[in-house]
This record gives C-alpha cells, sequence and structure tokens, in this order.
C-alpha cells in the first residue's frame, strides 16, 4: 500500500532533544533542516503529523501552558518554511500510569489511523528511539529510525534492528519523496 501518511515523533526528529527533558518553548531547539524536510513531504503528497510521549506533564515537570508555547514555537518554526503539521498527537501520561497511549503502545497511532480514516499500512513512522519503532509495528506501519536524537544510542543498543536506518529526518524524507516518485 502506498504510504499516504507520516508520523513524526517529535523530540529527537523535529528538535533536538534532553535527558531532562525539554520543558519549555526556550529549550526547544529545531534540529537543522527538519522544518524544511516536512515542508518537502507536504509538497510532495504526503500529509505530515507528530505522535510524541510527553510524560513530562503527567510527572509534574511543565504544565499545559508550556506545552502549548513549546508547540507554537513548534509551529512559527515550520509556517517559517511554509509548512504546518496535518495534526499533533501526543501522551500525557507517565509511564507508570499504564495508558495506551503512551509509545511503545499502539493507541496514538490507532488514533491517528481513525481520525485520517486509514489503515495502518498507509503511514510510515519516523522516530529515534525503540518505542516508536514497535508503536509502528503495533499498527502495521512501516518504521524509520534516525540517528538524531536517541538514534545512535537506539542503534547502539539494539545493533541488528530489521528497521531502515538515516541520518536524520532531512534524509528519511527524501528516500520517502524519491519511492513515491518512482511510484509514479
Amino acid at each position: 500500500m502506498r504510504t499516504r501518511l507520516v508520523v513524526l515523533d517529535r523530540d529527537g526528529v523535529l528538535n533536538e532533544d534532553s535527558d531532562a527533558y525539554i520543558k519549555s518553548a526556550a529549550e526547544w531547539r529545531p534540529i537543522p533542516g527538519s522544518a524544511a524536510a516536512v515542508a518537502a513531504l507536504k509538497a510532495a503528497g504526503f500529509s505530515v503529523v507528530v505522535a510524541s510521549n510527553q510524560s513530562g506533564l503527567g510527572r509534574g515537570l511543565f504544565d499545559q501552558s508550556a506545552l502549548d508555547a513549546i508547540h507554537a514555537k513548534l509551529g512559527a518554526e515550520l509556517a517559517a518554511a511554509g509548512t504546518a503539521l496535518d495534526g499533533l498527537y501526543y501522551c500525557p501520561h507517565a509511564p507508570e500510569a499504564g495508558c495506551e497511549c503512551r509509545k511503545p503502545a499502539p493507541g496514538l497511532l490507532r488514533r491517528i489511523c481513525a481520525d485520517f480514516q486509514l489503515p495502518g499500512e498507509a503511514l510510515v513512522m519516523i522516530g529515534d528511539s525503540l518505542r516508536d519503532l514497535q508503536a509502528a509495528e503495533a499498527v502495521g506501519a512501516r518504521a524509520l529510525l534516525v540517528r538524531t536524537g536517541k538514534g545512535e544510542r537506539t542503534l547502539a543498543a539494539h545493533p541488528n534492528l530489521p528497521f531502515e536506518v538515516h541520518a536524520d529526518l532531512a534524509a528519511a524524507a527524501a528516500r520517502l519523496i524519491a519511492e513515491r516518485e518512482q511510484q509514479r
């Protein structure tokens, strides 16, 4: 099935990640080329959404207004590149909550499938951690790992992962766009 929807993890794919969490708009820094990669995907006909674990909310590390400000900064960065997301999904729960939306659980991706009326096979998930790839696998989506964020650590801990690996979002986007061109 032809991929129509690209799902991006946020921290480590679109912006620099931090083991101390991204807790404010001031701490949010885009990865060079990520906004242009989203614009290129959209120009090639893909819908693009974010699916992100944001357990900092559930842990009390930041509040909803801080998360809204972070997402506003992300939106402004994308707008400056002439693009926007088609959706932004996040799990606000702490790990011990046992919810179905915290990746690697597939709840966020299932919700995206329902909202876009697409089967999991129509999605490609681009992430920097094993849990992103596992969530994609759970819904039958294609999974791509990027080396940015926690990607290098993920590869070091799991050197035989059966997933495509790309340097960053720009490289992964270029691959998807090239494949779409070949299908035409």
